[in-house]
């Protein structure tokens, strides 16, 4: 049997902009997408082409795409299926399973989840261990993650140096479990993938889970995996992240997030490297490092019995802090630079020029998105300019000085100052929540449960 050089996959969604977007990000990697924006144009390139991966949307003009999945199942059935929807409930969840779907990705979703479901697909795990058999150096997806994934290290103030030595030094012991902390926005993410890039298992997975993205109880399933039939909507076994990260690198963002009760399982299984999928009693082994992160004080969340002390030392064997970019002004202007050539580039706006206001003003300005933050205001300033010199009116966001005396700032109260910039990105966003927390560089779960915390209600009269 000849073996294909690129895994296939059809995008069929009913939004023109969306399926270009992903067939974009597919571009140049080891997967060669084909879209489609009707049921009709799907089924014709189905007939022609013989497709790995559907992606497909649940709800599509004047069809169902639940119908559309029944159907594909039983005239192609070693196609693996991913349901994609913006409206999706538990109900819709349980049938595409139980129709043959192999995952389900809720709408909007970064361009990494589907690269991890993607990744955990029959086909790709077939492709895998046939390209290891022709004894290939570099597997499918690291090869995709490599091209795709920015790694680029930009920074020259002494602090971030001094992180980046500590990352190239982590890359070195590929066996020892690394804790990064750091406010959001910092780029913890990208130093965990300096780490698993830099060192010997550059050639295996990096799999990023956000602790806090998952639902709780569908989190050990994710984690874990499952056997079929252990819980309502089990239809197939399942792989877990542990065990899809044999060989590489697993990725637990929000660790402090994780749900105190799976916390001995993911000491248990980080200590001797087992794991037993859900509904299961066989164990099996496997060979991963875990970086793991969180903005959150750890010792107060262990303090308050919230995390286990002994899952701590197991998971910062070697610990690394990302200061704040406000902690570290010098970062600014390289970083400034470095996205506003990469959006001018990708936006095809070249010969753009930063006023010095520009950079004199963020210079002061108090960054609570970090460099998040910092690269959302250079591409929304390239996508709304209208010539070619960039100035202060061109950001979305009016940087405000922070004058506090070392004796103000003693007298800041956290907690006051948490619940109004949460009100004042709730107000500016019309009361968005998507909006509000990518504002301030959140994650939408995490500004809904701190809204929880501080009782905050969405008021369309407040200020």
């Amino acid at each position: 049997m000849a073996i294909r050089d690129k895994i296939k996959i059809l995008i069929l969604d009913d939004e023109k902009q969306f399926t270009e977007e992903l067939s974009g990000f597919f571009q140049g990697s080891d997967y060669e997408s084909f879209e489609a924006n009707t049921a009709d144009e799907g089924k014709k390139i189905l007939k022609n082409i013989e497709v790995d991966l559907l992606i497909l949307d649940v709800r599509l003009p004047g069809v169902n795409g639940l119908d559309i999945l029944k159907e594909v199942k039983v005239q192609y059935p070693g196609m693996e299926v991913i349901i994609i929807s913006a409206h999706g409930d538990m109900d819709t969840v349980i049938k595409a399973m139980r129709l043959g779907a192999f995952d389900y990705l809720r709408k909007p979703f970064r361009y990494i989840d589907i690269q991890i479901a993607i990744e955990r697909t029959q086909k790709y795990l077939q492709m895998q261990r046939r390209l290891k058999r022709m004894e290939e150096r570099n597997s499918l997806i690291s090869k995709t993650l490599e091209e795709k994934i920015d790694r680029q290290f930009i920074g020259v103030s002494p602090q971030i140096r001094e992180v980046y030595e500590q990352a190239t030094t982590a890359a070195n012991y590929p066996d020892a479990n690394v804790l990064i902390t750091g406010e959001s926005g910092t780029g913890k993410e990208n130093i965990a993938r300096i780490i698993h890039y830099s060192g010997p298992r550059k050639d295996s997975i990096f799999c990023a889970v956000n602790s806090s993205a998952i639902s709780e109880t569908l989190l050990e399933s994710e984690i874990f995996g499952h056997k079929k039939g252990s819980f309502t909507g089990a239809v197939a076994d399942k792989m877990g992240f542990f065990e899809a990260c044999n060989g590489g690198t697993l990725f637990l963002d929000e660790i402090a997030d994780m749900p105190l009760s799976l916390q001995a399982k993911i000491l248990r299984a980080t200590e001797e490297k087992v794991i037993t999928r859900v509904g299961e009693t066989n164990q099996i082994h496997t060979d991963f490092r875990i970086i793991s992160a969180t903005n959150h004080d750890i010792e107060k969340s262990i303090e308050k019995k919230k995390f286990r002390l002994d899952l701590l030392h197991r998971l910062n064997t070697l610990h690394i802090h990302i200061p704040p970019l406000r902690e570290r002004p010098e970062d600014i202007n390289p970083l400034l630079n470095h996205f506003a050539d990469m959006y001018s580039m990708k936006f095809n706006k070249p010969n753009l020029h930063i006023s010095k206001e520009v950079f004199n003003t963020l210079q002061k300005y108090y960054f609570p998105g970090n460099v998040r933050e910092l690269r959302n205001m250079i591409e929304r300033a390239i996508i709304l300019c209208k010539g070619g010199l960039l100035g202060i009116n061109d950001f979305p966001m009016k940087p405000q000085k922070l004058s506090a005396s070392e004796e103000d700032i003693e007298s800041i109260d956290l907690r006051v100052h948490e619940i109004t910039l949460i009100r004042k990105a709730l107000s500016r966003s019309k009361f968005n929540l998507q909006a509000a927390s990518d504002a301030l560089g959140i994650h939408r779960d995490a500004l809904s449960r701190k809204m929880k915390k501080y009782n905050i209600k969405i008021n369309r009269v407040e200020e």
